[in-house]
C-alpha cells in the first residue's frame, strides 16, 4: 500500500520505545476525576478511544506529584489510596491493548494550584507556592519555596514516576511549559530568587534538571521522558525564543523527546491553545528552531488538524513527532484515517473551545463535533441492528448529517432530504468567514461520510406529511433547523439589509462602512471578520453585554478580537429604524445614527416550528432534534442527532 502520508506515518524510536507513527494525543485532563483522585473509568474509556483511533502515544494529564503544595483536584497516583494504583494500571491497559504507547504527566502548578476547583472562593484560600514570594496577578499571595520543600518536590516527581513505570505506562511526560512549576523556575518574570536556583539562565534551570534526574533515576535508562516546556512566554517579563532555545539545550541530555509549546497561563488560552482566529500551526516555527539547536527529537503542538500540513511539517524537518489534544477530541480515528488514506472523511476540530468549557461548567468534557467525547462508555461503538428500519431523515444540518451518518452505521435504510440544493444547513454560511470555514467543512466533511454509508440523499426537496406519509418510513428525524429573526423595524427589508445567514451569497454587496445590527456571537464574529477585511464597523447590541452565548473560553478571547479589530461598539442601543445612512437608534432616551452604508442583521434564529410539527405524525418513531426544537448550538444538534439516530 502506498501511503499518502508516509513520513506522518512512518514509526519513531524514542529511548527504546518504537512509536508506531508521528501522530501523538498530547495531554488531555480526564472527564471524570473523582474525589479521590483515582481515574474512573469514564475517563479510562476517554484516553482508550484515542488508542483504539491509531494515535501511537496517549498521555493522561494531569498527575499531580505533590499534593502538600499542590491542591489542584486532579489525578493522583498514591499508593495509599485504595485503588489508585489499579486505577491507573487499568488505564495504561487500555491504552497499550490497542498498540499505543502509554504515557502520564507528571505535574506540578506552582502558584496556581486550584485547577478543576469550581469554587473560586476555594481557590482563593488555598495556599500557593512559587519560586519567589509575591502577589499573584489577581492579588492571592504566593509563598516562596523553601530548599527543603524543593528537595520534596524533586523527590516525589521521581517517586511518582516510578509509580507510573510500575502500573504499566512506557513513557512519562514532565510539564515544564505554561506557567507551572518548572516554568516558573525558568521564568525570570516569576523566578526573583538569589540563590543556587535564581539569577543566571543556568541556575533558573537547576530545578527543571533535578526533576529530571529524579525521574532517570527512577524509570531507568532507555524508558523515554518527554519534556513539555513554552518555547516562548509571550509576555512582558518572560523569557522568549532565544532564551527557549538555550532552556532546551541545557535540557537535552536529561530527556529524550522535547515538546515544544507555547505561552503560559498569564498569557490565556489562546496563545497556550490558539483559538479559531490564529493561523493554524502558528506554533509550529517555535519547535522549528529549537529543533535546529538540540539532537533529540522534537514534537510540536497546539492548534494542527490537516494531516497535509502534518506531513510537511515532518518531512521539512520542523517536527519529528506532531502532537494533538483538540484535534483528536474532534476526531480520535484521525490517524487512523491518516495510515488508510482516508483524511476526506477527518471531523476537524473547529478550535471553538467547547471541549475546554465544558470542563468549567459541568466538569466533564464535551466537543460540539464528536457526540462521544465524555460519553464513551456509554455510547462505546454503536452496534448494527438485526431488523434495518427505513428511516426518513428531514433536513441536512449538522444534526440532520449526524442522524443519517449514525442511523448508516447501525444498518438502517437511511433517505435524507433537504429543501435547498446543499447540505449543511446553517454552516452553508460559514465557508465566507476564515477563521469559522472548518464550520463549513463538517458540513461537506459530514455529507461525504452520508454518501459513503449509503445515505439516499434527496437535494431541492421539501418534506411535508403528505410526501412522508407516502414514503411510509418506520422512523422520521426532523431536524429542519431554525430561521433568522428580523427585528419589526422600518427599513429593515431594504437593499442594504443583508441577513447574517446571507452573507456567503452577498458578501460582494458589502460596502466600506458597515453596522452589524446585533451583539450575539454571530454579530460578533462577522464584525470582526468584515474588520479584518478592512472595513469601518460599527457593532449594535441593545443589552449591555457582547456574546452572552459564547462559552466562557472563547468569549474572553472574542471580544479582545473585537477591540484588536477597531470595531467600534455600541451597547445599550436599540435600532429604531433602518435608512441608507445607517440605523436609527434609541439610546438612553434620545435617537442617534450609527453610519455604515451596509447592515447586516443578526439578530438571531428562531426555530422551524410550523414545518416541523407538521410531521409529528408521520412515522411510528419520531424525534425532533436541534434548532426546530430550540435555536442552540452546533454541539447539541449533532448529540441529539446521534442519539436519535441510536434511538430506532
Amino acid at each position: 500500500m502506498k501511503r499518502k502520508f508516509p513520513n506522518l506515518c512512518k514509526p519513531i524510536q524514542i529511548g527504546n520505545v518504537v512509536f508506531k507513527n508521528r501522530m501523538f494525543s498530547a495531554p488531555m485532563g480526564g472527564t471524570d476525576i473523582p474525589e479521590d483522585c483515582t481515574i474512573g473509568p469514564k475517563s479510562t474509556a476517554f484516553y482508550e478511544l484515542r488508542a483504539k483511533g491509531g494515535a501511537a502515544a496517549v498521555t493522561v494529564s494531569e498527575c499531580v506529584v505533590h499534593p502538600k503544595t499542590e491542591h489542584s483536584h486532579a489525578f493522583r497516583l498514591d499508593p495509599k489510596v485504595l485503588g489508585s494504583m489499579a486505577s491507573f494500571a487499568y488505564t495504561a491497559d487500555a491504552i497499550r491493548r490497542h498498540g499505543a504507547i502509554p504515557s502520564v504527566e507528571l505535574s506540578h502548578a506552582g502558584q496556581f494550584s486550584g485547577t478543576y476547583l469550581i469554587d473560586k472562593e476555594e481557590k482563593r484560600q488555598i495556599e500557593q507556592w512559587g519560586p519567589s514570594a509575591g502577589v499573584r496577578h489577581d492579588g492571592v499571595p504566593v509563598r516562596e519555596l523553601t530548599e527543603e520543600l524543593i528537595r520534596e518536590i524533586v523527590e516525589a516527581y521521581g517517586a511518582t514516576a516510578a509509580l507510573a513505570k510500575r502500573a504499566g505506562f512506557e513513557m512519562v511526560m514532565v510539564h515544564g511549559g505554561h506557567g507551572w512549576l518548572i516554568n516558573q523556575f525558568l521564568s525570570p518574570y516569576y523566578n526573583k530568587r538569589t540563590d543556587k536556583y535564581g539569577g543566571s539562565l543556568e541556575n533558573r534551570v537547576r530545578f527543571a534538571q533535578e526533576v529530571l534526574d529524579s525521574v532517570r533515576a527512577a524509570v531507568g535508562p532507555g524508558f523515554p521522558i518527554e519534556f513539555r516546556m513554552s518555547g516562548a512566554e509571550f509576555f512582558e517579563g518572560g523569557y522568549g525564543l532565544e532564551e527557549g532555545i538555550e532552556i532546551a539545550k541545557l535540557l537535552e541530555s536529561r530527556v529524550d523527546l522535547l515538546h515544544v509549546s507555547a505561552g503560559s497561563y498569564l498569557t490565556g488560552f489562546d496563545i497556550t491553545h490558539p483559538s479559531m482566529f490564529r493561523e493554524h500551526g502558528c506554533n509550529v516555527y517555535l519547535a522549528a528552531e529549537i529543533k535546529k539547536h538540540v539532537s533529540i527529537p522534537v514534537a510540536t503542538v497546539g492548534g494542527i488538524n490537516d494531516p497535509y500540513m502534518m506531513e510537511e511539517i515532518i518531512a521539512s524537518g520542523k517536527a519529528d513527532v506532531v502532537e494533538m489534544a483538540r484535534a483528536l477530541l474532534a476526531d480520535p480515528e484521525l490517524p487512523r484515517k491518516v495510515m488508510s488514506n482516508r483524511e476526506d472523511t477527518i471531523v476537524k476540530c473547529l478550535r471553538c473551545y467547547t471541549c475546554l468549557a465544558e470542563r468549567v461548567a459541568t466538569s466533564t468534557r464535551r466537543c460540539t463535533v464528536n457526540p462521544l467525547i465524555g460519553r464513551e462508555l456509554e455510547s462505546r461503538d454503536i452496534v448494527p441492528v438485526t431488523v434495518p428500519k427505513k428511516v426518513l431523515v428531514v433536513g441536512g444540518g449538522p444534526g440532520g448529517l449526524q442522524a443519517a451518518v449514525t442511523a448508516a452505521k447501525r444498518g438502517h435504510r437511511v433517505i435524507l432530504c433537504v429543501a435547498s440544493d446543499e447540505l449543511g444547513g446553517i454552516l452553508k454560511g460559514e465557508r465566507a468567514i476564515p477563521f469559522k470555514y472548518e464550520m463549513y467543512e463538517l458540513g461537506v466533511t459530514l455529507g461525504r461520510q452520508a454518501r459513503q454509508l449509503g445515505v439516499e440523499i434527496r437535494l431541492n426537496t421539501r418534506v411535508t406529511k403528505e410526501y412522508a406519509e407516502q414514503e411510509n418510513p418506520d422512523a422520521v428525524i426532523i431536524a429542519v433547523g431554525s430561521e433568522p429573526i428580523v427585528p419589526p423595524i422600518p427599513g429593515i427589508g431594504g437593499a442594504n439589509v443583508i441577513q447574517v445567514t446571507d452573507y456567503h451569497h452577498q458578501k460582494d454587496k458589502v460596502k466600506d462602512s458597515v453596522v452589524v445590527l446585533g451583539g450575539g456571537l454571530a454579530g460578533c464574529e462577522i464584525a470582526v471578520h468584515l474588520a479584518r477585511e478592512g472595513k469601518t464597523v460599527h457593532l449594535v447590541e441593545m443589552r449591555g453585554e457582547l456574546a452572552p452565548d459564547a462559552n466562557v473560553r472563547q468569549r474572553p478571547i472574542l471580544l479582545r478580537e473585537i477591540d484588536k479589530c477597531g470595531v467600534k461598539v455600541h451597547l445599550g442601543h436599540k435600532a429604531v429604524r433602518v435608512t441608507e445612512e445607517g440605523v436609527v437608534c434609541a439610546h438612553e432616551g434620545k435617537e442617534t445614527l450609527i453610519p455604515g452604508e451596509t447592515v447586516i442583521c443578526a439578530a438571531g434564529q428562531r426555530p422551524r416550528r410550523r414545518e416541523a410539527e407538521e410531521l409529528l405524525d408521520t412515522a411510528p418513531f419520531v424525534a425532533q432534534i436541534g434548532d426546530c426544537v430550540k435555536a442552540t448550538t452546533i454541539t447539541n444538534a449533532i448529540y441529539q442527532g446521534h442519539h436519535a439516530a441510536l434511538d430506532i
